[in-house]
This record gives structure tokens, sequence and C-alpha cells, in this order.
């Protein structure tokens, strides 16, 4: 009978000894950990590597291709389906006999302009896949700032909802002992007791907050669901250099890669566009066979063909006109889009500026708010010990904190997620929080 506890105890210590230990993150670590493991980062570096092969299949085709052959066939022919005529006394077949041949064949383009424009297209698209990869890390550092930000808000509530829980406590506790000593009222025990309650209730709201924030941050991180996340960052305020909208403006252009994603692109129709109209000139290939060929191995002899081939396009019934047109309408809408991301970025560069500026201003108020509500609890404070007044100016100040925390909580987090669209409205997402 004593061995069953012993025995549940050791299996209980295995598998709480199998438990991965908490992952515990700073912003940075976050960040470069959502660059190995998002599943959208590891799609788009996908990318890249098609495109590198495509690039590869584009050059093998301005290549010389060379194959090799050797094969042994028996062979049986009908002289009249041959040649058409029969003659009296010659047999209706010949065969069956055997021959073999091997050797090799080779093609070379020597000028067909349509495959290095596809070549130089695909060069291209290389550069195209890694701007469109630089634009799911942007977005990916984006989605872990703002995830680990708002976790960072879920923490700090709880500390406040904490502090807020002992000062409940600690009043609470002053008006019992003021009821005990005569001096207080059952009304104002009962008062901070509802306080204290309420108190208690947003502290685990707070914390079921946080759990859920830790979630999404997992889930963005791509890690291990069994494994919890610890913050390693406590919300704090990172000054940021002010600089004209003019300028800022001007950086996000030559950072932001989806216009880069865009330019390259207009490089690929332009160059689809002049590849169609290629289509129209001559294509010069030349071809050769060189075997050995014979009715067995032994009795073979070398035999040989070389040819010269100029395909030069008549009538395509508006095939090329037909491609021209479809790369030209192709560009015209890129450089459309071109124009509309670029007026997308200017709204959000601007948006980002005023909202950094109004963010920056009431992080200012909220401290200096409080600071004063800190001031009127203590006083109210006394003025209950001191007997001149009931605990209601107690409550009332401690609702005061209450808002005076949260307006500090929210604009601490409303300035550093003003801060992160600023650095992703300019391209600077990954610069600024993952290096």
């Amino acid at each position: 009978m004593v061995k069953i506890p012993v025995l549940l105890l050791a299996l209980s210590a295995a598998g709480l000894a199998q438990e991965p230990a908490p992952l515990h993150l700073t912003l940075r670590d976050a960040v470069g950990l959502a660059l190995k493991q998002n599943p959208q980062v590891i799609l788009a570096n996908l990318g890249v590597s098609q495109s590198e092969q495509d690039r590869l299949l584009a050059r093998a085709a301005l290549l010389p291709q060379v194959s090799g052959n050797v094969s042994e066939t028996r062979h049986r022919v009908n002289l009249q389906t041959a040649i058409g005529l029969s003659f009296p006394g010659f047999p209706q077949h010949v065969g069956p006999f055997d021959v073999f041949q091997g050797g090799a064949s080779i093609n070379v383009p020597v000028f067909d302009l349509t495959l290095w424009r596809r070549y130089r297209s695909s060069e291209i698209g290389i550069q195209a896949s890694r701007a469109e990869e630089l634009a799911a890390r942007e977005e990916s550092v984006l989605l872990v700032v703002s995830q680990y930000l708002g976790s960072q808000r879920a923490a700090a509530d709880i500390q406040a909802a904490q502090s807020r829980v002992d000062l409940a406590q600690a009043l609470y506790d002053q008006a019992a002992d003021l009821q005990k000593g005569g001096v207080g009222t059952g009304i104002d025990t009962l008062r901070a007791n509802v306080q204290l309650q309420n108190e208690k209730q947003r502290l685990i709201v707070a914390r079921t907050q946080l759990e859920i924030a830790l979630y999404g941050l997992a889930r963005l991180l791509n890690t291990d669901p069994r494994r919890k996340i610890e913050l390693a960052d406590q919300m704090s305020f990172f000054e940021t250099p002010e600089v004209s909208r003019d300028e800022a403006l001007e950086r996000a252009y030559r950072a932001r890669p989806e216009l880069r994603q865009i330019a390259l692109e207009e490089q690929r129709a332009a160059l689809e566009a002049k590849s169609a109209a290629d289509e129209r000139l001559p294509k010069l290939t030349l071809g050769g066979v060189w075997l050995e060929q014979g009715l067995t191995p032994a009795s073979s002899i070398p035999v040989y063909q070389y040819q010269a081939s100029l395909d030069v396009p008549l009538f395509t019934g508006g095939r090329i006109q037909a491609g021209r047109a479809k790369a030209e309408l192709a560009l015209r809408q890129l450089r459309q889009q071109e124009q509309d991301v670029r007026n997308r970025i200017a709204l959000e560069v601007k948006t980002a500026m005023t909202q950094l500026d109004s963010a920056r201003s009431e992080v200012n108020v909220a401290n200096l708010g409080v600071q004063l509500a800190r001031q009127e609890v203590d006083q109210a404070r006394d003025r209950f010990q001191a007997g001149v007044a009931n605990n209601i100016e107690t409550v009332t100040a401690q609702d005061a904190l209450s808002r005076a925390q949260d307006n500090q909580i929210g604009a601490l987090y409303r300035y550093n997620q003003a801060r992160a669209g600023l650095a992703r409205a300019g391209g600077q997402m990954e610069a600024l929080y993952g290096k």
C-alpha cells in the first residue's frame, strides 16, 4: 500500500519534468524568432528560390542542348508500301534485320532575341521575389511588434490592477480599524469592501487578457502551443527623433519594398512587350547528329547530319500583335498601381507622424494625471483618518487614480504603436526592431 502513492508521485514528477520550459522573450527576440519561423516569411523565401530556378531554366534555353542515344532495333520492311510499286521477281518484304546505332545530337540557338528577353525577365523576377520577401518580413515584424506591445499593455494592466487591489485592501483595513475604534461607520467599511471586490474583478479580467494576448503571440511566432511565453520587456517610453514630413516621405519611397517590387514588375512587363515584338524577327538555329550506325556493333560506321535552320514568321494569325498589346496593358496597369501605392504610402506616413505627435503629448499629460491622482488619494486617506470626511472622497480618489493609470497605460501603448506604425510606413520595421 505504501508503494502506490510513491509510484503516483514519481509519475507526476515525470509528467512535470516533460513540460517545456517557458520561453522568455524580449521584443527583439520575438522579432528574430518570427523572421525564422513565421510561415509567411518561409513561403516568401521559397518564392525567391523558385525564381532562381526559373532563371536557370531560362538560361538553359540559351545554351547548346546535347543529348546521347544508343539503340538497337529490328526491322521488317514492306517494299510495296515503302515505294508504292511491286516488281515481278522481287520479294514483297525485306528482313527482318537488326540495326545498331549510337551517338550524340546537338542543337544551338544562334539568334533568338525572345529567349534572351526571357532570361533577362527571369533575372528581374529574382529581384522582384526578394522585394516581395522583404515586404513579407516587414509585415511579419509589424504583426509581432503589435502583438508584443498589446501583451505588454495587458501585463501593465495587471500590475496596475494589482496595485489598485493592494490600495483597496489597505483602505478597507483602514475603514475597518476606524469602525472598530468607534470613529468610522459601517457604511464606510462596506463601501471600501465593495471597492475592493471591484478591483479584484478588474485584476481577473486583466490576467485573462494577458493570457489571450500571449496565445496570439505564440501563434505568430509559430512556437510549440504547449510552451508558455513570458515577456522580458516592460512598457517604456522611447524617444523618436523628429523629422520633417517631406524627409520621412522620401525615405519611405526609397525603402518600401512594395514600390521596389512594382518597379521591377514594370521592367519585366517592358521586357515582355519587347519580347512579343521580337517574335517578328527571324530565328537562326544550328543542329547536328553524329552516329555510329550498322547492322551490328562490329560493322558500324560513322554517319552524320548537320543543318542550319532559319525560321521567318510570315503569318501568325495576330498572335504577335495580341501578345504585344497584352504586355503593354500590363505595363499600364502596373504604372497605375504604382501611383496608387505611392499615394497610400504618403497617407500612412502622414497619419503615423500625426499619431506619434499626439501620442507623445498624451504620455506627458497622462504621467502628470497619475501624479495628481496619487496626491488626491493620499489627501483623501489623511482626511478620512482624521475624521474630517467619510471615505466617499477616498473611493472617488481611487476611481480617479484607476482612470489615470488606465490613461497612462493606454497613452504609452498608443505611442509605441504609433512609433511602430511610422517605422512600418517608412519601411524600417526590421531595421528598427530586428537588429
